[in-house]
């Protein structure tokens, strides 16, 4: 369980991981100290899982990005798997109960390269795909209270 300083610390570095330990002090009221110690303890017991950095993939010219659902033909699941993994356009995809058996988001350059990368999949699965226009709610965590 965590407590409201740990909340605190846990919101301060989802707004900037790079935050210092200097920093997260003056904003929990903490020593620098205590904040290594809380920031280790919560690391230790697994809600902290990492730092990370968000890269804008319109920069490494991947200008659109598409929601898929994709749903395996009969006895094909693992090697959907298998290729969805091996596709590294593809920076994200959940497993899902439901009509598709995978939701996954897809970073392309144009939309050339996306039906070359769905045709990949086409031989061993049905796809449903939805370009986004705009993410108006960034990945978040839900309330920790």
């Amino acid at each position: 369980m965590t407590d409201h300083i740990d909340q605190l610390l846990i919101s301060a570095l989802m707004e900037d991981s790079r935050r210092s330990l200097k920093a997260l002090a003056q904003i929990s009221g903490l020593s620098s100290p205590s904040v290594a110690e809380r920031l280790r303890r919560l690391e230790e017991r697994g809600v902290l899982k990492g730092y990370t950095v968000e890269i804008d993939p319109k920069s490494f010219g991947y200008q659109l990005q598409a929601i898929v659902r994709i749903r395996p033909l009969p006895g094909q699941l693992q090697e959907v798997e298998r290729q969805i993994m091996a596709i590294p356009e593809f920076t994200e995809c959940d497993k899902v109960t439901g009509d598709d058996c995978f939701i996954a988001r897809l970073n392309v350059r144009s939309m050339e390269q996306l039906d070359t990368l769905l045709d990949r999949l086409n031989t061993h699965a049905e796809t449903n795909t939805a370009i986004v226009k705009k993410t108006p709610v960034k990945r978040r965590l839900p309330p920790m209270a």
